[in-house]
């Protein structure tokens, strides 16, 4: 039997565009907004990360509220759109507050004016968006190629956008000037390119009537009137429950815990690749490098990313599919760690590209999984909570990019790194070996062990048949 489609092309295209606007936050803030506090501003980097993990405290309250209050919301614009359209506007304010710190300020209110504006930037308004964003993918369709598909494109457009952002930032603070307010008008101009994508992204899907959540847990076969009379009124009734009642559901899901936990190891992977400039420049002797590095490493996941829904489809689900490219993904940044002391910058690149196309099906199906844990909950607790689940997401994103930037600042810090100091004492030197060789490969080893054990298809085919 074919499932039934919910989407046209440009649905897809629209939704998957809006990682364009939430990457010209992500990728901007995780790639520079450290060299901007120190070489810059002129903060101490032990301080600034010490800020980003307090600022942590507060996102992990957020995630799982906003979420709660997705599943909550009805207007005429459905649960998640109007916290996508709306939270992306203090989104655009607040990321142009982090890099327009006043050079009038003294220290000690530099340090205020950050954290401020980092802590509303990453616990309110693009927890907000981002969540919603996410939470998308189960509200516009029950199609799981669909739903595939759409993580595809939304991550090809996010990994497009990385690279640009980290191709053309460097040489566009240059022309700008390189001091304060050339970071304040990159930041400007990448917020309102990001809030007009945004909205683009908003209004090109509508979601679902709630009605429709019967075809999400695969209860709907050809006629409808097939649904077992007991599964039909957890379909169709919409329990009132509290945020509690939210964190008890979740914890209950082992494969949400994981999913979590393979989210925040994948931005932390991220983080330490992002924070490639410091090794650039004071390592390879060249901070343009960093756009050939993230060249060799984004295209290929673009690639990959297009695969993806015809790998998923032809093995028939996702897990055997991901597992592999881990471990495929895991040798690879082993190679680089060969190439990064052997002084062999092809070699580093080559298999930087090996490592992205490995962990790209990842990328691509990673929105869809987060759907199918949604099932797994839906199954056996009887209730929807789809945006409650993908917290996930925002969770992922600003722990595992924030902690991995704080991370980045205190082992800077520890090492002894002077700020635009041409040669930097060998302990900062090996510090730098560390965070952009070692960590990604050990990130990459306990990812492919979690998702060993990330078997939630199987577990929701099990619990269908039963169910029938």
């Amino acid at each position: 039997m074919q499932e039934k489609t919910y989407l046209k092309w440009y649905n897809k295209v629209g939704y998957g565009s809006g990682d364009i606007a939430g990457n010209v936050v992500y990728a901007f803030l995780s790639s520079f907004v450290m060299i901007y506090l120190t070489d810059t501003v002129g903060l101490n980097a032990g301080v600034v990360g010490t800020l980003m993990l307090l600022s942590k405290l507060f996102d992990g309250v957020t995630d799982i509220f906003f979420g709660s209050m997705i599943d909550k919301t009805n207007t005429r614009m459905g649960k998640a759109r109007p916290w996508m359209f709306w939270g992306y506007f203090g989104c655009a304010a607040t990321l142009i507050g982090v890099f327009a710190i006043p050079a009038r300020l003294g220290e000690g209110a530099k340090y205020a004016w950050f954290f401020i504006a980092y802590t509303l930037l990453n616990a309110v308004f693009y927890t907000a968006n981002n969540i919603a964003y996410s939470a998308l993918t189960a509200l516009v369709t029950r199609n799981g190629g669909e739903r595939v598909q759409m993580g595809s494109i939304r991550f090809i457009f996010a990994f497009g956008t990385s690279l640009l952002i980290q191709t053309v930032t460097v040489d566009f603070v240059k022309m700008l000037g390189s001091g304060v307010f050339a970071w304040r008008t990159v930041a400007i101009v990448y917020a309102l390119i990001g809030l007009a994508v945004n909205s683009l992204s908003v209004f090109s899907v509508r979601e679902l009537p709630t009605e429709d959540a019967a075809d999400a847990a695969g209860l709907l076969q050809e006629d409808p009137a097939e649904i077992r009379t007991e599964t039909a009124p957890a379909v169709a009734a919409e329990e009132a429950y509290r945020f509690s009642d939210a964190v008890r559901i979740l914890a209950a899901n082992q494969y949400y815990i994981i999913i979590c936990a393979v989210y925040i190891l994948t931005q932390l992977y991220t983080a330490t690749l992002n924070m490639g400039i410091y090794f650039m420049t004071y390592i390879l002797g060249n901070a343009s490098l960093l756009a050939t590095f993230s060249l060799a490493i984004n295209v290929p996941v673009i690639c990959g990313l297009m695969l993806t829904p015809i790998l998923v489809k032809r093995l028939g689900g996702m897990y055997r599919l991901n597992l592999t490219g881990y471990a495929v993904a895991t040798a690879a940044r082993a190679m680089v760690i060969v190439g990064g002391y052997l002084g062999s910058i092809p070699l580093m690149l080559v298999f930087s590209g090996v490592a992205a196309i490995g962990m790209s099906p990842l990328q691509g199906d990673l929105n869809a999984l987060i759907a199918t844990c949604s099932e797994y909950t839906f199954l056996t607790q009887g209730k929807r909570l789809d945006g409650t689940m993908y917290s996930c997401t925002s969770l992922g994103v600003k722990l595992g990019g924030g902690i991995g930037v704080a991370l980045a600042g205190w082992m800077l810090g520890l090492s002894g790194y002077v700020a635009n100091q041409a040669v930097q004492p060998d302990s900062c030197i090996q510090m730098l070996y560390f965070m952009y060789l070692w960590l990604p490969m050990l990130m990459n080893l306990a990812i492919t062990f979690l998702l060993s054990r990330l078997r939630v298809e199987q577990a929701n085919a099990q619990l269908t048949q039963q169910a029938v």
